[in-house]
Parts: C-alpha cells; sequence; structure tokens
C-alpha cells in the first residue's frame, strides 16, 4: 500500500472550494480524503475547528459572493459581544446581502438587509458593530440587548486602569437604531438604547444595573473612583457614591480561582476600611433578586439618613 499523499503546506489552517483547483493542487481523490473536514457544500478546509466563530467564518468563506457579509448572530459572536449560551455556541452562518437570492445552504441561513451597513472584522466583510446590535435586538431578551450595548460602548479593561477602544459609540448606535425604523426588534431597542452604560466589565453587571432600575432603586453609577489606603484606586461594579455603598457582582470564577477570591476578599476589605459599605450579589440575587433589592433600599435609608 503506498502512503497518503501529503497535503501541500499552504493548505493547513485553510478553507477552499473544491473547484479553487489552482489553490488546492489536489486530486479529485485527495478532495474525498476524511482528513479534510467538509463544513459546507463545496468547501473543503484542514485545520479549523467550527466550534470557533472565527475558523467557521473562515470556513464559509468560500462560498460568499460580492456584498455578501456575516450578520446578526454570527457578526456578534465575531465581535465576541455577550450573548445568550445558546446563541453563544451556535454553530449556524448568519449572512446577509442588500439584494439578490437569500444564501440557502446546509448550516447556514441567508437575510436580505437592504440598508446593510458594511465593515470588516479580521479581513472578513462583517455588518457594522451598531447594525448587528440592531439585528439582535429580535433574537436576545431586552436585558441581554442592553448588555450587548454595553460590551459596544465600553471597551475592555486592561492593565493601569485603561481600556481599549469601544466598538462604538452610543451615538453611533442611536443613529442605527433610527436607520432600523420600524423593523423587528425596534421596540426592545427603544427600550434598552436609553439604559446602556460606559466603562462595563461584564454582562452580569449590565443585568444587575437592569435589575436594580426596573425594581426601583435609584440608578447606581457604574466604575466610580473610590482612593483606599495605600494609594489604590479601585472601582467597585456599581456603586452608590453619597452613601458609600458599592456593589460587587460575584460570578463563579471569583470562587473557582483562588488568587482572584483572595483579591476580593483584600478588595473588600479596603473599601470597608475607607468607610464604605459592601454588598456582594451572585446570579441567585439576579434570578431573584426581591433580598437583594431589600437590602440595598435598606441600607440607602440608613446611610443617607445619616
Amino acid at each position: 500500500m503506498h502512503p497518503a499523499r501529503a497535503f501541500p503546506p499552504h493548505l493547513s489552517g485553510s478553507a477552499f472550494h473544491v473547484s479553487e483547483r489552482d489553490f488546492h493542487e489536489l486530486t479529485p481523490g485527495q478532495l474525498r480524503s476524511a482528513r479534510l473536514d467538509a463544513p459546507f457544500h463545496g468547501v473543503r478546509s484542514l485545520g479549523l475547528r467550527r466550534e470557533d466563530a472565527l475558523a467557521r467564518a473562515r470556513m464559509y468563506a468560500p462560498r460568499l459572493r460580492a456584498g455578501q457579509y456575516y450578520s446578526h448572530v454570527t457578526a456578534a459572536q465575531l465581535y465576541g459581544i455577550p450573548l445568550p449560551l445558546i446563541a453563544e455556541r451556535s454553530t449556524i452562518v448568519h449572512v446577509s446581502a442588500a439584494t439578490g437570492t437569500r444564501v440557502r445552504t446546509r448550516g447556514a441561513v441567508g437575510h436580505i438587509v437592504t440598508d446593510l451597513m458594511p465593515h470588516s472584522f479580521a479581513e472578513l466583510p462583517v455588518v457594522s458593530p451598531e447594525q448587528t446590535w440592531c439585528h439582535l435586538a429580535s433574537v436576545i431578551s431586552r436585558e441581554y440587548l442592553v448588555a450587548a450595548g454595553d460590551f459596544l460602548v465600553s471597551g475592555c479593561r486592561i492593565g493601569h486602569g485603561g481600556r481599549t477602544p469601544p466598538l462604538c459609540t452610543r451615538d453611533g448606535l442611536a443613529d442605527a437604531v433610527r436607520r432600523h425604523g420600524s423593523k423587528r426588534g425596534a421596540v426592545a431597542l427603544g427600550w434598552a438604547l436609553p439604559l446602556l452604560r460606559e466603562r462595563v466589565d461584564s454582562p452580569r453587571e449590565s443585568m444587575l444595573r437592569v435589575t436594580m432600575v426596573l425594581s426601583g432603586l435609584p440608578e447606581p453609577v457604574v466604575a466610580h473612583a473610590v482612593r483606599v489606603a495605600g494609594g489604590r484606586v479601585l472601582h467597585p461594579d456599581l456603586a452608590y457614591p453619597e452613601a458609600k455603598i458599592a456593589i460587587e457582582y460575584e460570578g463563579d470564577e471569583h470562587r473557582s480561582s483562588k488568587s482572584r477570591w483572595r483579591a476580593d476578599l483584600r478588595r473588600v476589605a479596603l473599601l470597608e476600611e475607607a468607610g464604605w459599605r459592601v454588598i456582594r450579589v451572585t446570579d441567585d440575587d439576579l434570578s431573584d433578586p426581591t433580598t437583594f433589592v431589600r437590602i440595598v433600599r435598606a441600607a440607602l435609608a440608613s446611610r443617607l439618613a445619616q
């Protein structure tokens, strides 16, 4: 038996259409090899994982035509926008075009969007972050829509108190909402847009803030700067500065990481030393905020009466 012929090195980590013979340089027999993946009709790939959003988009790229852009959940996955778990894990590829026939192939969903806002990500054609947010309004909850919008206008925290540039601005989102008009999701967009805030670090923080406001509490301040002992400046997730109340969301990673857990204890101690009341919140409080809201309301009343 002859050993299997090696694939050309340039195919590793790539996706290509079977008709691109000058590129893949493979025989018909090699194109049928089990060593190649066939993620979409007419496409072969080597060394790409369908579970990864960017790899998945690159797998579909050989099928893209001029004027077609990744959109909806696929665009959100590429931008890293927080999504509910079922959407985050979806492997369906969403493709939009302004005209023509909707994409129809296994593993992909096509959309016609007459007012496309083109953008790019990792050299791939994608609708803009602003339009992606508008598209999400019809597939995720209003609360998650706020979390997605917060992410877009906040950037990500980096060392020494800095942040990466945001993917867009609130004004940009407002303009996209106006262009979206009365299409699907318009009501949710109108509800979510005024609730967006900058410098938010996680979707759970967004949902916590929305829960507090909808429960009748005053809106807390995001990432308020608190100077503590040693000249350090801490930024509680949410705060009522006039009452010196800090609200910290504690996700599962806070307890699963020993270093994170110890840092959290030190953080709470420093805030309390500076005269702040720290109220820690978990997912249970988001599922049923009754007790949490009562505690915050009582703490506000007590501290503001002093």
